[in-house]
C-alpha cells in the first residue's frame, strides 16, 4: 500500500524480522494482478470483504476470516465493494507454523486486535522504548505479540469454491450467462439455440474443458456467487433465491456437501 492509503501492490523487502505489515484501502472493484512472493502472506481486511483467487479457487474474506497463502503461490487479491486491507508477510525462516497449502483462518476478536496493533505505529514505538532495548533475555514487545499471533492461527477446514471457465465459444456462451445470473435455471437443451450447439455437445465441452459435469460446474458457480452475500450478512433464504436454489435447505445442503461445513459456520467467529 502507498503511504496515503491508496491501493498499490505491496512487495515486501528482504525480511530481518518475523512479520511485515502493510495497510491501506482498496477501492470498489480493485484487483491486483496475479503475482507471487517468496514470503508467506496472511491476507486479511479489517473492514469490508476481501477476495483471493488462486487457480480456480476463490476465498472470500470478511473481517472474521483470513487466508494463509504459502510463499511462491501465484494469487490475485481484490474486492467488489471496497476493503481496508492488511498485507501481512511472514518470513518462512522465522515461522513456527507450516501451512503448505492456502488455508482459511478464523479471526476472533483477539487476533483482530493483534493484527491492527502490529500494523500500527504503536508496536514499533513499543520496541523502541529504552526498556524494550535492554537485554532482558526475551524477544521484546513486538516479537512477543507476533508469537501470540502464531498461537492464535486456527484453520477452518473447508474446500475452496470455484470453477474454471470453458474456452470453446459455444460452452463459453452458456458459462458467461450463468456467471452473470447464477439463478438462471435453464437446462443445456434450452441454451442450444443461443450457443449454436446440441445439448450433448455442450455437456461434452463442459466436462472436457472444466473437468466437471455441467451440473457440478453450475453448483460451483452458484456457491461462489453466494459467498460475498454470505459475508455481507444476507439471510440464507434470500441468498438461496439470489443464486438459484428453490429453498434455503437445498442451498445449505449443496454448500455443506461441496465446502465441508454449513454456510452459517463458514464466516462465524
Amino acid at each position: 500500500m502507498s503511504q496515503n492509503g491508496h491501493a498499490q501492490l505491496l512487495t515486501p523487502p528482504p525480511m530481518s524480522t518475523t512479520m511485515i505489515f502493510g495497510a491501506g484501502d482498496l477501492p470498489s472493484g480493485h484487483w491486483f494482478e496475479m503475482h507471487e512472493h517468496p514470503q508467506h502472506q496472511i491476507a486479511w481486511a479489517s473492514r469490508g470483504v476481501l477476495a483471493v483467487q488462486i487457480g480456480v479457487g476463490r476465498w472470500v474474506l470478511p473481517p472474521t476470516r483470513a487466508l494463509w497463502i504459502p510463499g511462491g503461490i501465484a494469487h490475485r487479491t481484490g474486492t467488489s465493494h471496497g476493503a481496508a486491507m492488511r498485507g501481512i508477510f511472514v518470513a518462512p525462516e522465522h515461522t513456527p507454523v507450516a501451512f503448505t497449502a492456502p488455508t482459511l483462518l478464523r479471526v476472533g476478536r483477539l487476533l483482530h486486535e493483534l493484527f491492527d496493533h502490529l500494523a500500527s505505529d504503536d508496536a514499533d514505538a513499543a520496541n523502541d522504548r529504552p526498556d524494550a532495548r535492554r537485554d532482558r533475555g526475551d524477544a521484546g514487545p513486538r516479537r512477543r505479540a507476533e508469537a501470540v499471533v502464531f498461537d492464535l492461527l486456527d484453520p477452518v477446514e473447508v474446500v475452496p469454491v470455484g470453477a474454471p471457465m470453458p474456452t470453446d465459444p459455444r460452452a463459453l456462451t452458456v458459462a458467461r450467462a450463468l456467471v452473470r445470473d447464477p439463478a438462471d435455471d435453464r437446462a443445456l437443451h434450452q441454451f442450444a439455440a443461443t450457443a449454436a450447439a446440441s445439448p450433448r455437445t455442450l455437456a461434452r465441452l463442459f466436462l472436457a474443458e472444466t473437468g466437471m459435469t455441467f451440473g457440478q460446474w453450475r453448483t460451483q458457480i452458484r456457491l461462489a456467487a453466494s459467498l460475498p452475500l454470505l459475508a455481507g450478512g444476507l439471510p440464507v433464504t434470500r441468498i438461496a433465491e439470489r443464486v438459484g436454489y428453490g429453498t434455503s435447505s437445498a442451498y445449505v445442503a449443496a454448500f455443506h456437501r461441496m465446502v465441508g461445513i454449513s454456510p452459517g459456520r463458514y464466516f462465524a467467529r
